[in-house]
């Protein structure tokens, strides 16, 4: 069994989806927002620092450490702070096309191993209205971009290209293939899985 630092329910769902076995310790670690860092360089930042902040309380356990961000135009879209910062977000990002990027680290036997995944997003345009009501419905104010794809928000993507599950928050398949690599065993249960209890906030 692994730990899962973090305290999105999305990343927890979709570990459950493949069976994995893992529980929940949500990190404190502090997070960088930018500066120089490329957005592929603070996501593989904050997804080690997260898992390293787990992994001291922890020691010996395997830990996975997951950062996502949402950019168009140099410009890096984290969750709105509030209805307005959402529906502004989804106008910028509403007709265009945009980047979304998830930095993996997982932490075993004293190893760090990253990788990050990026996806494009096709996005439709929407009107003021259509902006208004997707606001109204608060799916927005805790996602990164202002958007949930597996949600209400799916009616207005036109396409991806690249993996679904990382525009979620957790690249699926590049989490086990990294997973290979650092040694670490999903199924320690025999495929059972897990229901991703423990710690979640």
């Amino acid at each position: 069994m692994f730990i899962l630092a973090s305290a999105s329910p999305r990343r927890r769902e979709l570990l459950q989806q493949i069976k994995a076995s893992f529980t929940v310790k949500v990190s404190q670690a502090e997070e960088v927002t930018g500066g120089s860092l490329a957005p592929a360089e603070i996501v593989v930042e904050n997804a080690v620092r997260k898992a390293k902040a787990v992994s001291e309380e922890y020691p010996g356990q395997a830990v996975l450490g997951a950062d996502t961000i949402v950019f168009l135009d140099g410009r890096v879209f984290g969750k709105p702070h509030d209805a307005e910062e959402a529906r502004k977000m989804l106008r910028t990002l509403a007709g265009r096309e945009h980047k979304v990027a998830t930095g993996i680290a997982w932490l075993h036997d004293g190893q760090v191993f990253t990788d990050v995944e990026t996806t494009r997003v096709f996005f439709a345009p929407m009107t003021e209205e259509e902006i208004a009501a997707y606001v109204d419905t608060g799916e927005p104010l805790d996602k990164a971009g202002a958007y949930a794809i597996q949600g209400q928000a799916a009616a207005f993507i036109d396409s991806i290209a690249g993996s679904f599950s990382n525009v979620v928050g957790l690249p699926l398949y590049a989490v086990c293939r990294l997973a290979g690599k650092a040694g670490v065993d999903l199924y320690d249960n025999h495929g059972k899985g897990s229901s991703g209890g423990g710690e979640t906030a």
